[in-house]
């Protein structure tokens, strides 16, 4: 069991450089937080590239890489669901941001939210997490604290008129 991966881990094997969030994973405080950030950047530049129908069809691939990453990733490191690991952050972000409104305030409100029901885990989240195994489970919890994050927008959204 690896308690903290190191860059040479990163390194060795493809899956641990995209389950590890191209090395944000291995900041030493919050690399979820990390993980959650980078979705920013990768979803500005995607964004500028995709229509949203093909941007929604990468975050699909990205997920799909990501069940793998994170299955050979959490075997490697002996832990299934490793705090290093956050592929599965930065692509459920990404689904956030690309349904959520384009504004700066609302991608921050989705950023403190998002945070708050991946660390919280409010059922089913905890529950999923535990039974789901493999990186299945370490990518789906995600997707369901995405939804979460994106139902609170849209009540938000519907309180503010």
């Amino acid at each position: 069991m690896i308690l903290r991966p190191t860059r040479a881990f990163a390194f060795a094997h493809p899956a641990h450089f995209i389950a590890l969030g191209f090395g944000t994973g291995l900041v030493p405080v919050a690399p979820g937080t990390a993980g959650t950030l980078l979705a920013f950047p990768v979803f500005v530049l995607l964004d500028a590239f995709l229509p949203p129908l093909s941007l929604f069809g990468a975050i699909v691939f990205f997920f799909g890489i990501g069940i793998w990453a994170c299955g050979r990733t959490g075997h490697d490191l002996g832990i299934g669901d490793h705090g290093a690991m956050n592929w599965d952050e930065m692509v459920a972000m990404l689904l956030v941001l690309l349904l959520a409104p384009p504004d700066w305030a609302w991608w921050m409100f989705a950023f403190l939210a998002f945070r708050f029901f991946d660390v919280v885990k409010p059922p089913p989240i905890r529950h999923l997490e535990r039974t789901v195994k493999g990186g299945l489970g370490v990518m789906f919890d995600d997707i369901v604290a995405a939804f979460y994050t994106l139902l609170l927008i849209a009540l938000v959204k519907r309180i503010l008129g």
